[in-house]
């Protein structure tokens, strides 16, 4: 589904990613974890277009798309979360999930007007299934930026499902949740996976990464310095000394 060969994102001097080779197959829970600091969000910031890579290919379903804009990115069926959250404040709920819509039907009209009218039916019944996974079917109303923090963090998660994606990352989605809410993230994360989304996890809470993925990364410094199962990440001892705490072996 994604394939990272030799990825590298500097800023300067600084080596933000440095040759990082991943492959994400499809139908994963891909976690991404590490210090802060190591390159995760810059990663996905590159992954998804918003910053171009300094060097590296960046393959899709088998196609580079390292030149591609970012709308064309989500276009081709990649979305994200952020882990600022950055959702339309003055737009109700689901004007949030209608502005995000993004089947090749949708696109093909031109025009506020001609979305509006066209797709209104398929539309209303795609959103309502989102705000029913979300949990937000009873705020659809409400601004946005009204929303408690927690029904913010769901929202965003329902914009980028909106999207239709095939491959969907999500920065820090736990960021600000408690245990009860981090429990139902757990679980619609779960859920994605079984409709067949693919999913890339960057997460500072390591209950719920090990709890989901299927394989991690683990960064450091901008390089990778583990891969394996949830088990074989918590035994690696390069991992135990630079993020959870332990010393190396």
């Amino acid at each position: 589904m994604l394939e990272l060969k030799a990825l590298s994102r500097h800023f300067g001097g600084v080596r933000a990613v440095d040759g990082i080779d991943l492959a994400v197959a499809g139908g994963q829970i891909f976690g991404l974890i590490g210090p802060n600091g190591s390159g995760k969000s810059t990663t996905v910031n590159v992954i998804t277009g918003l910053l171009p890579p300094t060097s590296g290919t960046i393959l899709f379903r088998g196609e580079d798309i390292g030149a591609l804009p970012t709308h064309l990115r989500l276009r081709a069926g990649i979305a994200r979360t952020f882990q600022n959250i950055r959702l339309f404040g003055q737009l109700s709920v689901w004007q949030n999930l209608w502005v995000a819509q993004n089947s090749a039907e949708d696109r093909a009209r031109q025009g506020f007007f001609a979305r509006w009218l066209g797709g209104q039916g398929g539309v209303r019944e795609e959103i309502a299934r989102l705000l029913e996974f979300s949990g937000l079917a009873h705020k659809q109303d409400e601004l946005a930026a009204n929303l408690a923090f927690g029904e913010q963090r769901r929202l965003e998660l329902a914009r980028a499902l909106a999207a239709r994606p095939k491959l969907l990352l999500l920065d820090e989605p736990a960021a600000g949740m408690n245990s009860e809410e981090i429990a139902q993230l757990r679980d619609r994360i779960l859920k994605l996976r079984d409709t067949g989304i693919t999913i890339v996890l960057v997460e500072h809470v390591m209950e719920l990464v090990m709890g989901v993925t299927d394989r991690i990364a683990v960064l450091n410094f901008g390089q990778k310095i583990a891969e394996g199962t949830p088990a074989e990440i918590q035994a690696h001892p390069a991992v135990r000394k630079a993020y959870l705490g332990g010393e190396a072996a």
